[in-house]
């Protein structure tokens, strides 16, 4: 059970910061933004949203404990 709410939980993770990293990029394009900025755009909330949820889910841990 442990398992699969991890794993289920990590793969909604990760859509949610592929979403986020999608809509920065759509953004940083209709902002006129060259394709390198809108990828680095993109590719910097992906690893913010991955980071949060990193931090957050320690937390958890560090309090249920």
């Amino acid at each position: 059970m442990t398992v699969a709410v991890v794993l289920l939980t990590t793969a909604f993770v990760t859509v949610v910061a592929l979403l986020a990293a999608a809509c920065a990029g759509k953004l940083a394009r209709m902002d006129n933004a060259s394709y390198p900025t809108a990828l680095t755009r993109a590719a910097t909330t992906f690893v913010a949203v991955i980071t949060l949820a990193a931090v957050v889910a320690g937390t958890l841990v560090a309090l249920l404990t």
